[in-house]
């Protein structure tokens, strides 16, 4: 690829990642925020490397014209290969390069979460007394720990609140609460669902909080209870800014 190319190469990646994670918050549809400070000095270095590679190749001997020279030292041995063109698998480089200032891939939702079973929640022996507080924030892992795991049983009749997104569920009873968990980055992504009933569903993918108490089914504190709540209030709110964790709900 000649110097140009590259130079442009660089200081459009450089420029993506920082618009994606410096001036906007379009890297928390692909990492953790966690992350961003890495996006960040990567979007910086690409950069410097750019400035850095077109300040060279204004120096005498340098750029196409030393590539010339070699090519025509080649040429002289017999080679008889032209590698003044650019390899057409090159040019790929430039859309995710394009992509990250002027397109903005579509968020994880309710498309990705009916598709994949629901993560496993972390076993847990031990539970803090639920607060008096009616109803309860929790996050919808809290939630399923409780009714699946807490053999005091102290969720049964509780009034809780939760936030996520809509995932319809064709040809059942209810929809699923949901969260999309990112451990690392979108390629790890999880889901955490809660089966609700007595209410409507609304369309995929809006952000709502659920007011209810657990819906009945199998031994409560066990592994055959249902993740599922009998909902009182469905109310939507706004997507959060960080969408993918599981936090507690918004008021």
């Amino acid at each position: 690829m000649k110097r140009p190319l590259q130079v442009t190469l660089l200081v459009l990646s450089g420029l993506g990642l920082l618009h994606a994670s410096l001036f906007t918050d379009l890297s928390l549809r692909f990492v953790k925020e966690g992350m961003r400070p890495m996006l960040v000095a990567s979007g910086v270095l690409l950069l410097v490397l750019g400035v850095a590679e077109a300040w060279s190749s204004q120096k005498p001997g340098s750029g196409d014209t030393a590539d010339s020279h070699g090519q025509d030292q080649d040429h002289g041995h017999g080679h008889g290969h032209d590698h003044s063109t650019v390899p057409r698998i090159a040019w790929l480089l430039f859309l995710p390069a394009l992509s990250l200032l002027f397109y903005a891939p579509p968020a994880l939702g309710a498309y990705t979460a009916a598709r994949e079973a629901p993560k496993a929640v972390t076993e847990q022996r031990y539970f803090d007394p639920l607060p008096t507080t009616s109803p309860i924030p929790l996050t919808l892992t809290q939630f399923t720990s409780r009714v699946q795991q807490d053999h005091k049983r102290d969720i049964g009749g509780r009034s809780v609140r939760m936030t996520g997104f809509v995932t319809p569920d064709k040809g059942a009873d209810g929809w699923y609460l949901t969260r999309i968990i990112f451990t690392c980055c979108a390629a790890d992504a999880q889901s955490v669902k809660v089966r609700i009933h007595g209410a409507a569903a609304l369309p995929a993918d809006t952000w709502v909080t659920v007011t209810g108490t657990w819906h009945p089914g199998g031994t409560l504190g066990t592994s055959s209870a249902p993740a599922a709540l009998d909902a009182r209030t469905v109310k939507k709110v706004a997507k959060p800014v960080n969408a993918y964790t599981d936090a507690l709900p918004l008021f």
